[in-house]
Parts: C-alpha cells; sequence; structure tokens
C-alpha cells in the first residue's frame, strides 16, 4: 500500500520461496550445478549417513547450481514480464 504496488504481483513475488517448494529449489539447485563441475560432481544421495564432509564436498556444486538457476528465473521471468507488459500496451492502445 505504502508504494502503490500492484498487490497480486507483490503477493506472488513474496510466495516465491513457499516451504512446500523450498525442496523442490534445492534438488534443482543441486542438480544443475553438476553440470558446471563436470568429472567433480558429487552425485546427490539420499542416504542416513548424510555427514559435514560430504556437505563441504557437495556445498560448491549446490552454490554454482543456485546461482544459475537463480540468473535463468530472472531471465525467464523478465522475458515473460517484457512479454506482457507489450501485449497489455497494444491492448490498451486500440
Amino acid at each position: 500500500f505504502l508504494f502503490r504496488l500492484n498487490k497480486v504481483l507483490v503477493v506472488i513475488a513474496a510466495n516465491i520461496s513457499i516451504p512446500p517448494m523450498i525442496p523442490v529449489i534445492l534438488f534443482l539447485s543441486y542438480c544443475t550445478g553438476s553440470l558446471w563441475m563436470g568429472n567433480e560432481a558429487v552425485p546427490i544421495s539420499f542416504s542416513d549417513d548424510i555427514t559435514l564432509k560430504m556437505m563441504k564436498n557437495s556445498f560448491e556444486q549446490y552454490v554454482a547450481g543456485a546461482i544459475t538457476l537463480a540468473l535463468l528465473a530472472g531471465a525467464i521471468f523478465t522475458a515473460i514480464t517484457l512479454a506482457l507488459m507489450t501485449v497489455v500496451k497494444k491492448i490498451g492502445s486500440n
């Protein structure tokens, strides 16, 4: 209300990291990071013996994937927003 923003867009943007989506985002980040790591990629393991050493070895892969995923999502949503704005502008000028 204070900045006179579009209420629907604010709600959508504020809920990007909805708690049920966090495991999906983490998994996709980890998998995307494996593309950057090449032969050094650590395969994902859902075993009970998760250790700090395993987490340390996987951290670089996760960060690379998270950055890549964030940039990709930003580019996709920028393109969608620009396309929608162009359509709305054309409809409004008619």
